[in-house]
């Protein structure tokens, strides 16, 4: 909370998958590139379902903490959602579409980029997406298990953060 309290009003991408929403070591890396290539500002709670380690140099790009240092923060444990969503700074919000999420994140009124992992979630993600306009589509690759490239994740969070017109009506929903 410290650290978003230094970032400027709606220029960070949270990014949070639920208690139970975990990652491939090579998805995680995919992910950090994509961030790293959008150029904005994240905070990012993560899991890694192959490793209980907890030194994220492992399993993240090289060197990617220390040149995302001045813009992004990686916290390998539970984050407070609520007061996440509820601060000033976050501008997006990369979520799995939970119930929960789904609903603190249109209470605080923060648009979504829907990356559904299981159950309901797809069907949550459709409907922010097309009924609702509450949320940015990102395109999943399910041949390869939900993949989602660094070229498409780089590409949602700009949609997100408003740098085209999809992103736009998002932000103004």
């Amino acid at each position: 909370m410290k650290w978003l309290g230094q970032q400027p009003p709606s220029s960070v991408v949270f990014l949070c998958f639920g208690s139970l929403g975990t990652f491939s070591v090579e998805q995680l890396k995919e992910m950090a590139l994509g961030l790293e290539h959008s150029g904005y500002r994240f905070l990012w709670s993560l899991r890694c379902r192959s490793s209980t380690d907890t030194d994220l140099d492992k399993f993240l790009l090289d060197g990617f903490l220390d040149r995302t240092q001045r813009w992004g923060l990686v916290v390998q444990s539970w984050a407070p959602q609520v007061a996440i969503l509820g601060h000033v700074a976050v501008g997006g919000f990369v979520s799995h579409c939970g119930w929960n999420s789904t609903l603190e994140s249109i209470w605080f009124g923060v648009p979504m980029l829907a990356w559904p992992l299981y159950a309901e979630q797809k069907l949550n993600a459709f409907q922010l997406v097309r009924d609702c306009s509450l949320a940015v589509e990102l395109s999943l690759d399910y041949e390869k298990n939900g993949w989602v490239s660094a070229e498409e994740l780089e590409k949602g969070v700009r949609c997100l953060m408003g740098e085209s017109e999809e992103g736009q009506k998002v932000r103004e929903s």
